[in-house]
């Protein structure tokens, strides 16, 4: 393949990327009748239509879904590949994508990542809170944040911080009226504060362990959120289930009160991960080693 239809590969995931010729011409520093000409030249070399075009966007076919997804690993690859250049210069470079939860970065990455950036002004780190589970892979992040008991099998996993527990807690007033539960079975006779999964779009199930005996409990009651939770059992909404130091601070002034806290014992905190097949970049190694958990 000549070098000019490589150009034209790379220009056509930009376009399939953005679904706009107009940002994609504004990203590429071209003209969009340049671009518009460069893609219609690609579909016709393949023979086949990879865009589909309307007067307010522009999506690919079939075809083009599946070129995409031959493109994305490779010039993945081609990206970290230049990004390992860096380790010529005399002070680390470089750009770090990072996908993580919102508890995560508050707690553990961007601390390390206020203190990593001032170090090394060379290296740029981009972080994405959000509250799914992200295919690391297909969405070119160089890592990933996840719960030690949520990691997949072909990633290279790194222990970040502690052991977590969770807390079930409620407001006095909600516990005066309804009662406090002796065991998680008990927790269907009360409201409680359910929260929506992003990335399955189930609700999450309570678990509990007490002894080697664990339970998952599906919890019911008049709110589905997945923010405010907190700000919806100090209101006296019900009971919410959520990391205890979240709820530690509220638990010691009393305005929360912690309950079934012997069937929360503690699991596996959070794990950096990334594909097993990367080769890490002296900037990457040296964000590792910032993040890595020594307690």
């Amino acid at each position: 393949m000549r070098r000019e239809e490589l150009g034209s590969l790379a220009m056509f995931f930009i376009v399939a990327e953005e679904r706009s010729f107009t940002r994609a011409a504004a990203k590429l520093g071209i003209s969009q009748s340049a671009l518009s000409h460069s893609m219609r030249r690609l579909e016709a070399k393949l023979g086949l239509r990879l865009l589909t075009r309307t007067t307010r966007s522009v999506a690919p076919t079939e075809a083009g879904e599946r070129l995409i997804d031959t493109l994305g690993p490779a010039l993945g690859e081609i990206d970290r590949k230049i990004a390992m250049l860096s380790e010529l210069r005399v002070r680390p470079a470089g750009t770090i994508r990072i996908t993580t939860s919102e508890h995560a970065a508050e707690t553990i990455i961007w601390p390390a990542v206020d203190r990593f950036i001032a170090e090394y002004p060379d290296i740029q780190v981009e972080l994405n809170v959000e509250a799914g589970l992200t295919d690391i892979v297909a969405e070119r992040y160089d890592a990933g944040v996840r719960l030690g008991e949520r990691l997949e099998k072909d990633m290279i996993a790194m222990r970040i911080g502690p052991r977590l527990r969770m807390a079930a807690v409620g407001s006095p007033s909600y516990f005066a009226r309804r009662g406090i539960p002796r065991t998680p079975h008990d927790l269907a006779g009360h409201s409680c504060i359910n929260l929506r999964l992003a990335s399955a779009g189930g609700l999450y199930v309570w678990e509990f362990e007490k002894e080697g005996r664990e339970l998952n409990i599906r919890v019911e009651g008049q709110l589905v959120l997945n923010r405010f939770i907190l700000e919806a059992a100090v209101a006296g909404h019900g009971i919410a289930f959520m990391i205890e130091d979240k709820t530690a601070e509220l638990v010691r002034q009393g305005t929360l009160v912690r309950v079934l806290e012997d069937w929360c014992e503690p699991f596996d905190g959070y794990y950096l991960y990334y594909p097993s097949r990367r080769q890490p970049s002296p900037a990457f190694n040296l964000l590792l080693d910032a993040l890595r958990y020594r307690g």
